[in-house]
């Protein structure tokens, strides 16, 4: 009578429990979905044309394409000719943002791509693997009437990719070749609040530099940032998420302390897991708002590989743990070959941030794609990592088998067992399958409508995924603290308690 007494509590409590989870689950989803726009947005901007006939060019002024001091300007390369003005005297000059706005920090950062107008002219073809060289500046002020100050100041290599659906006849010149987007620019902060970018297509026909590449017509760029109002949702829910792991944690830990026995392999890997979540929520990003940290792009990677780094080793090492009859268990040197590819592929990406964003910090006009010895270097680690994908996901799906397997073993001898002993084991059995299928089956993007409210899906995904793995992480910690109630030998033994009972 008191067995039954007990497990219809332990489910009563299993349920309660779940049933929150799922609410806050949802309530992730619908903050992103319904309050917070969407995550970003593109500005597309088209270059002006500037004169620049001085001396030693931009080292003492920068152009302006429009408002009270702007440059003077060119309506196409004709003009140029007919004027006798040199492509060494021609500024390619973009204003950020447009006319009559303001950037503001709240948009984080700040992507560039560069999209190139080329022409066909007979006497001026675009070559096979043909490259353009860019001598690019980027300059900020906070008042329309300071002085631009320099930011950055680069040459730049970037490779052409075009094709040309036209026969390559006098009929079909003038006709534009269709041309891949390029990597032109990224910056880790928007601490201004206006930008200018200042480009040059330098000629030497001696050293072959911007010879070959076509007839170019225009260049425009097209600006992507972080919307504000979804950063401010973002920082609220990395406030809210902040103290909830930070006291689960402690909650957690205190009950581990308070056992006899010391802490096993599994309590100490998802103690390691709240702690790497909480660096993720750790909002930081506050300060972003009032200093010019270019680098928290790259220290939001850093975090966020940890955290995945620490989330696939505990769910191997969980896995392991829970094969219940396994003689390896409890240590960590038992699961090298498993965690191993973890590490590899977690280095290899973390190499490959630092030869992007690192290399950015200095140079935001660089991108390791640009060449072929990065590209290569690039593609070498990205293999590597995904290699170790694989054979950790091989592992990974062998051992589910294997504990499924395990756990059908052990449910077929529940009627032997105590009624204590055979409860204990129920519960845990069910927190097994909960926390397998809750990783297995996360939420699916699609679009969603109520009547005439339309929901931000991209929005909603981020936060809802942001939300899951926080209340994954609670969940773990919640349903995995050791009990307060014995179960006969389970402090003796080194079993893993579950705290529902």
């Amino acid at each position: 009578m008191a067995g039954a007494i007990i497990e219809n509590m332990s489910t009563r409590k299993l349920c309660i429990v779940g049933g929150i989870l799922l609410a806050f689950q949802v309530i992730a989803f619908l903050v992103g979905g319904l309050i917070a726009p969407s995550p970003t947005t593109a500005v597309p901007y088209t270059s002006v044309k500037c004169i620049d006939v001085r001396k030693n060019h931009h080292k003492t002024k920068w152009l302006m394409p429009w408002g009270p001091n702007h440059c003077k300007k060119l309506k196409d390369f004709d003009e140029a000719v007919s004027r006798q003005i040199e492509a060494n005297d021609i500024v390619f000059a973009v204003h950020v943002p447009l006319p009559s706005k303001e950037m503001s920090p709240w948009f984080q950062f700040m992507l560039f791509i560069m999209q190139l107008d080329i022409a066909f002219k007979m006497d001026n073809d675009l070559k096979e693997n043909a490259e353009i060289t860019l001598d690019v500046s980027l300059a900020y002020r906070d008042d329309m009437f300071d002085d631009w100050q320099e930011i950055a100041h680069a040459v730049e290599i970037r490779k052409l990719k075009c094709t040309f659906a036209s026969p390559k006849t006098v009929e079909s010149e003038g006709r534009h070749y269709d041309c891949d987007f390029l990597p032109f620019m990224e910056i880790g902060s928007v601490a201004h609040k206006y930008y200018l970018i200042n480009i040059r297509l330098p000629v030497n026909d001696r050293k072959g530099i911007n010879v070959g590449i076509g007839e170019i017509k225009d260049i425009r760029l097209v600006g992507i940032h972080q919307n504000g109002g979804f950063t401010k949702v973002w920082f609220a829910m990395k406030t809210f998420l902040t103290p909830s792991i930070l006291i689960i944690m402690v909650w957690y830990w205190r009950r581990i302390t308070l056992m006899t026995r010391a802490p096993v392999l599994l309590e100490k890997v998802i103690f390691a897991l709240g702690i790497s979540m909480t660096f993720i929520n750790i909002p930081v990003e506050w300060f972003s708002i009032g200093f010019d940290w270019t680098w928290m792009l790259l220290f939001g990677d850093i975090r966020q590989g940890i955290f995945y780094a620490m989330l696939l080793s505990f769910w191997i090492i969980f896995c392991g743990e829970h094969m219940m009859d396994q003689s390896e268990r409890n240590r960590l040197s038992g699961y090298w070959k498993q965690v191993g590819p973890i590490a590899v592929g977690s280095f290899c990406l973390f190499i490959f941030d630092m030869c992007e964003r690192g290399v950015q910090l200095k140079n935001p006009f660089y991108s390791i794609w640009t060449t072929e010895v990065g590209t290569e270097l690039a593609m070498a680690f990205i293999i590597v990592a995904g290699i170790c994908l694989c054979l950790y996901f091989l592992f990974l799906c062998f051992m589910v088998f294997q504990v499924f397997r395990n756990i059908s073993g052990k449910q077929s001898s529940l009627p032997a067992m105590s009624k204590a002993r055979r409860l204990h084991y129920e519960v845990k059995i069910l927190g097994h399958k909960i926390l397998f299928y809750k990783r297995h089956f996360g939420p699916q993007k699609g679009h969603w409508k109520w009547g005439d409210i339309t929901i931000q899906v991209n929005s909603a995904f981020f936060t809802g995924i942001y939300g899951m793995w926080n209340l994954y992480v609670f969940a773990l910690m919640f349903l995995y603290a050791p009990s307060h109630k014995n179960y006969g030998e389970e402090q003796s033994n080194g079993n893993v308690p579950t705290s529902w009972g």
